[in-house]
């Protein structure tokens, strides 16, 4: 069947999408803002179970890492089905499990419901919650997903002395419950989402556009996995199931040089990047704050990271640096700062801590950004939703790892320098035996995509007016261009 040109489909730029936005604005605090305040029950469970750091870190790990990899099947689940079923059944599960983990009598059984049932229930909730409002808005994307994001350093603000005052006056137990049924307001939200409308003249599959996110356009058929048809030989009706993940999950990005070293780099980042909101509420007790004073540091973190991620975008925007240079910048940034927490509190000085933690959560936030949009300038637009799932994919290893790991370490040196420290520099693939920023890692690559790449980024759109993109005009802002 030959395809047809059909023009994208442009959003509404408003009405029912800024109800979205809303939602999302909920559901980013109720997922990550949740995850990073998390940081608050740490010294709880060290202190009820009698277990190393490195123990109670799975819990964080195993929910933080189980969202990454459940996101691609809360995208697929959402093209098979109603999204808003997704997003409702997401929500139920992030209640229920921590709801079932306030009961917990061992670690095992956080593992289980604070880990994999809340994991499982967030990675199904925020992924088609973000594609959904990004396909209301054209114009406007790019402000709407910047309120709905940040909702996350809001929240962070505000959950982390809410957390604390809630652990002494009902204990862990109570505080988790009531988080729990806070956690099924994800419900009401995923409901706001209006059923897929249907069309009253039957239409083709193939003929089916999908707005997906970085404002492409994609065929259905193009997306899904290759269907059976009764018309074909039946040595020809399915490929075999290697070939229809791959066709899926972009496989063969795998053996291109530039996005294997960016996602590798992106990978070392997020070993370090939630070490500071795990561990820095519990490194300012053992610095001798008091614990709102504790609290409050990551409060403070949370609220710069809302500055951050503005300046970000605005920054960006100018385009007087490539993209990849501008995260590259960020992470930098974020990681001098990350090694400066331990050294600014060991004289017990409260402001100097504060200070650099405000500086951190501006650059953690700054670079979350970007992190993404970096990605089409790589692969190119119409391989975009393919890559991501993959990053996110192979991301949730350093999620799950980052942690324990820093855990670990504090249990042997007796504090949390090390952990902090080695949440800032990672191994180079090259020098095994030398310690380099992660910035440097990702120059080494992503930062000159080879002429291959943009040409994909030149070819193959499925349906399109048949112009080309013009990449070096349009690379280095953080929405990508979509001909019109």
């Amino acid at each position: 069947m030959e395809a047809k040109k059909v023009p994208a489909p442009e959003g509404p730029d408003g009405g029912w999408g800024w109800v979205l936005v809303g939602a999302l604005f909920v559901c980013n605090s109720l997922v990550f803002g949740l995850m990073r305040s998390s940081g608050i029950f740490f010294v709880e469970f060290v202190q009820y179970f009698d277990e190393s750091a490195q123990s109670i870190s799975w819990i964080s790990s195993i929910g933080l890492a189980t969202q990454q990899f459940i996101s691609p099947l809360g995208s697929a689940l959402s093209n098979a089905y109603e999204t808003r079923v997704v997003v409702m059944t997401g929500g139920c599960l992030a209640g229920l499990g921590l709801i079932c983990a306030s009961q917990a009598t061992s670690l095992v059984h956080l593992y289980l419901t604070m880990g994999v049932i809340s994991g499982l229930g967030w990675g199904l909730v925020f992924t088609p919650m973000l594609a959904t409002v990004m396909a209301h808005f054209t114009r406007r994307r790019t402000l709407a997903l910047g309120i709905s994001l940040s909702s996350v350093g809001l929240s962070s603000f505000a959950f982390n002395p809410l957390f604390q005052l809630l652990v002494e006056k009902y204990t862990w137990r109570g505080a988790i419950l009531i988080l729990g049924g806070l956690s099924l307001n994800l419900v009401p939200c995923g409901a706001l989402i209006r059923p897929r409308r249907r069309s009253e003249a039957p239409v083709e599959v193939r003929d089916a556009l999908v707005v997906l996110g970085f404002g492409s356009v994609w065929s259905v058929e193009h997306f899904l996995f290759p269907l059976c048809s009764r018309t074909r030989p039946a040595a020809r009706r399915c490929p075999s199931w290697f070939q229809r993940v791959s066709s899926h999950l972009e496989l063969p990005l795998l053996l291109e040089r530039p996005y294997v070293t960016y996602v590798m780099g992106i990978t070392f980042i997020n070993v370090g990047y939630f070490v500071p909101y795990f561990h820095l509420v519990a490194h300012g007790r053992q610095a001798g704050f008091s614990q709102y004073q504790a609290a409050f540091v990551m409060s403070a973190a949370g609220m710069s990271d809302i500055l951050g991620r503005v300046v970000s975008g605005w920054f960006s925007d100018l385009r007087l640096l490539r993209l990849i240079h501008v995260l590259s910048l960020w992470v930098m940034l974020a990681g001098i700062f990350i090694i400066l927490l331990p050294v600014s509190s060991l004289n017990g000085s409260y402001p100097a801590l504060m200070v650099t933690s405000l500086l951190y959560g501006f650059c953690s936030g700054a670079l979350t950004s970007v992190v993404f949009a970096v990605v089409p300038n790589i692969v190119g637009a119409e391989r975009t939703m393919g890559a991501l799932g993959l990053l996110m994919l192979i991301e949730s290893v350093a999620g799950l790892l980052g942690t324990p790991l820093s855990g670990y370490l504090k249990d042997v040196t007796g504090n949390y320098v090390a952990s902090f420290i080695v949440g800032r520099d990672v191994p180079h693939p090259r020098h095994r035996h030398h310690y380099h920023p992660a910035p440097l890692f990702l120059l080494s690559g992503p930062a000159a995509p080879p002429r291959t790449s943009r040409k994909r980024r030149r070819r193959g759109r499925p349906f399109g007016d048949g112009t080309d993109e013009q990449p070096d005009e349009h690379e280095g802002s953080l929405t990508p261009h979509v001909p019109t």
